[in-house]
């Protein structure tokens, strides 16, 4: 019986024990535009939001190895742009989908790219994971701390492949350090710091890029316009009257939606952190908040969110106000600190540093770990676990109080108002697809 590429993805990690057998041509090469790949082994994608990240040149892309051929939106505009772009960059005829379930639920699609609006994050995912569907994700993996846990089940009950599309625990310069994640995680790993670490993310380090994407309180009511399904566009959300803040770029400014600039970038910063603090596997057991009270709908600026873990290292996230704070160290520890610009104070750190064993070996390559079915390096787990991070912080900016945490429950201990953050009600229908 022969078994073509589709059907090979289909079975999910159940077939990847086949993949030692079958020869490289039959699933094509794993990287090069120049490989000569047979139309039946190329891998495609569908994109669900174009009309932000979706349509940026790192991801508005198709080429022999990974083709698009699907596109959806509620927007009608931004889809009607996507599907133009489409023809015109790379002579590409998409599907052109309104209802994200369709684009899920095409046959023609492998892969499932979710580009809209946080809110939406669980629910998509969940759906092309039951779908036999790969994914992408934008960070945040999930608005909520439930939706993660949600994710990660659907993913690996189906045997799907995820990525979250944030990459500075695997490649690029870390902000403000002058380096990769690498060194930092081989000097972690080699106990020179001492233990407990305090990690201090600042505006040293960049923090403060998008930290003031907030929201507006009070806003007018204002016509929907003709080419938005606001309906749609809200799914799961509880009902608000329509403002253009709240949609398209600056959602990101309500708490029904994501969770300003703790939601939309904390998860960029802290990922690496848990990553090379070697917790991927666990979740802090405190998080404190300094911060104004905040309003129950338009999300607010605040002064620090700091986590702890049940070892004593610490994340200590500082946001306005800390703009002119000095020299602070990135990383601290008993023995050592680490500075912007990778400046430490153990003598001839990248001469110890080259010396040292390298991390594990990841697979960085999101179209290898499809073909694979080998996991990715930012994946379901440590996604859901880093994502958890930068919720346990929304939900403490939120309630304006410190929380203590369960990393066995994921629940938060002695306090019912926390916990409802943790599932929150979903509009309509869509509670049960996640």
């Amino acid at each position: 019986m022969s078994i073509n590429r589709r059907t090979f993805l289909q079975r999910g990690a159940a077939g990847a024990a086949l993949f030692t057998i079958l020869p490289r041509k039959v699933l094509g090469k794993m990287g090069g535009a120049n490989d000569i790949i047979a139309p039946s082994d190329q891998l495609t994608r569908g994109i669900i939001g174009v009309g932000g990240i979706g349509r940026s040149p790192q991801h508005f892309v198709s080429d022999q190895s990974c083709r698009m051929v699907a596109l959806c939106d509620v927007d009608q505009n931004h889809l009607d742009a996507g599907v133009e772009a489409a023809k015109k960059t790379f002579n590409e005829t998409v599907k052109a989908y309104h209802d994200f379930r369709e684009l899920i639920h095409d046959e023609n699609v492998d892969i499932v790219h979710i580009a809209t609006p946080s809110h939406w994050h669980g629910i998509m995912a969940v759906e092309a994971a039951n779908a036999g569907k790969d994914i992408m994700c934008e960070k945040p993996m999930t608005r909520t701390i439930g939706e993660g846990r949600r994710v990660e089940e659907a993913v690996k009950r189906n045997g799907r492949i995820f990525r979250l599309d944030t990459w500075f625990r695997f490649k690029d310069t870390f902000y403000g350090l002058g380096t990769d994640v690498r060194p930092l995680k081989k000097l972690v790993d080699s106990g020179l710091l001492g233990w407990p670490l305090t990690v201090r993310i600042s505006g040293a380090t960049g923090f403060t890029w998008k930290f003031f994407w907030t929201g507006k309180e009070n806003l007018e009511v204002q016509p929907i316009p003709k080419e938005l399904d606001y309906d749609f566009w809200l799914g799961p959300a509880p009902y608000k009257p329509y403002n253009v803040h709240r949609t398209h770029g600056t959602f990101r400014g309500y708490w029904d939606y994501d969770g300003g600039g703790l939601g939309d970038m904390g998860q960029h910063y802290i990922d690496p952190v848990q990553y090379f603090l070697g917790k991927d596997d666990t979740f802090p057991i405190k998080v404190e908040v300094d911060a104004p009270q905040q309003h129950h709908d338009a999300v607010g600026t605040w002064r620090s969110v700091t986590y702890t873990y049940e070892d004593g290292c610490k994340i200590i996230l500082e946001g306005e106000g800390y703009e002119s704070a000095g020299k602070v160290p990135y990383i601290e520890g008993p023995k050592g600190k680490v500075y912007k610009g990778f400046e430490c104070t153990i003598p001839n750190v990248m001469e110890v540093i080259n010396e040292l064993p390298e991390p594990a070996p990841r697979v960085t390559d999101f179209l290898e770990s499809v073909r694979t079915r080998r996991q990715f390096a930012l994946n379901e787990s440590n996604g859901h676990h880093s994502a958890t991070i930068v919720n346990m912080g929304v939900c403490a900016l939120r309630l304006n109080r410190t929380l203590h945490f369960d990393p066995k429950t994921q629940l938060f201990l002695n306090d019912d108002a926390a916990n409802r953050l943790v599932f929150q009600p979903m509009r309509g229908e869509w509670g049960k697809y996640i």
